[in-house]
Formats: structure tokens, sequence, C-alpha cells
């Protein structure tokens, strides 16, 4: 909670309007901010920083707020490089690694590796689009302008499947350190979850 409290104290102290443009969020006056977080619409109301489902009911949960806040905060505007950049490569993020693989690479490996098509279907109710590299890959925008690129490759008989998650190079204007693997470990969970849905339903 302490993360999350702090997060709303230095928003509050912030140009909310400014920060909707560095952002791309959308600001509606007097003090409300519109964002998608993996194509999902919420809601950020000023004075006391709130932050809720637009439309919907059911509390968001703490680290998705945190999350969403941390990205309001973080954001400098800073135009896409069209540079990709992996995770280790981000400044600092070597140590983080091993968690990021567990966290975020290795749920997408267990369900995806053997049906690397089913990738692009799950990510469809994200607002991903198919990208092309390796044997199946998506696109999906995290935030507005945190886009976020997983590539699967299939094993063989030399070499086991592999994945991996880019970024554009300016991601580090956007999120912290902890909160790209963060992100990426809740995308890796959604994609997971949405193929599980999609196969139930098609029972």
């Amino acid at each position: 909670m302490l993360a999350y409290r702090l997060a709303r104290q230095q928003l509050a102290a912030m140009d909310l309007e400014q920060q909707c443009l560095r952002s791309g969020t959308q600001y509606i006056p007097p003090g409300k901010v519109m964002l998608l977080f993996l194509n999902r619409p919420y809601l950020v109301a000023l004075p006391d920083i709130e932050v809720s489902f637009q439309g919907t009911g059911g509390e968001v949960p703490l680290k998705d707020r945190i999350l969403i806040l941390h990205y309001l905060i973080s954001a400098k505007g800073t135009p896409a490089t069209n540079r990709f950049v992996t995770f280790r490569e981000l400044p600092g993020c070597a140590s983080y690694y091993p968690v990021f693989n567990q966290l975020a690479i290795k749920p997408i490996l267990d369900r995806f590796a053997r049906e690397p098509e089913l990738l692009v279907d799950a990510a469809a109710s994200l607002g991903g689009l198919r990208a092309s590299y390796g044997d199946a890959s998506v696109t999906v925008n995290a935030f507005s302008r945190v886009p976020v690129t997983v590539v699967l490759w299939r094993g063989d008989e030399e070499f086991p499947s592999s994945c991996t998650m880019m970024f554009d190079a300016n991601i580090s204007d956007y999120l912290p350190t902890e909160d790209i693997r963060d992100v990426c470990a809740t995308l890796a969970r959604r994609l997971t979850v949405n193929v599980s849905a999609s196969a139930t339903a098609g029972r």
C-alpha cells in the first residue's frame, strides 16, 4: 500500500493535463484521466487519485492501480525510436532477468510453445496485432506508449522452444524497471487466461 500511497501523492502534485499529453492518455476536465491498460479502459479521478474500471464494477487490483499511476507519473512524452530492445538490454535490468523470465517468459512458453499460432488468437482480445517475427509474434499495447512485442520460436531436435519480449528503446521513459517486469508478467498471465477461455468456449 505504501507504493500506491506515494504514487497518489506524487501524481496529485503534478500537472495532470500535461502528463496526459506525455502519456498519450485522455484528460477529462476538471480532473479525470481515461486510459487503456492492456485494452481495458480505466479512470483516474482527482482529488483523491482513485483508479477504477470505466463503466464496470469491481475493484481494480492493487498492483494494476500502481502500474497505472506509475505510467502516468513516469511518462516523459519521448517519441518512439522504432528500435527494439529486450529486457536484458534495459539499464539495470540484467539482475532482474531471472525473475522476469519466471514471471513473463516461462508462462508463455508453457502455454504456447507447442502451438505458437494460438498466441495470435489470445492477443486479439487485448488489442494485439500479429507481427512478423519468429514462428509467431504479436504486438500488444500495454499502455498507449508502451508496445510490447512477444516473439515465439518453435523448438526442434536441436534447439528448445524460445520466447522473447521486445520494447521500443524509449520504454524507460515511461515505466521504471520493476514496473516493466510487472507489466510483462500481467500480459503473460492475461494471454494464457485468454487462450484457455477460448479453448473452453470452443468445446
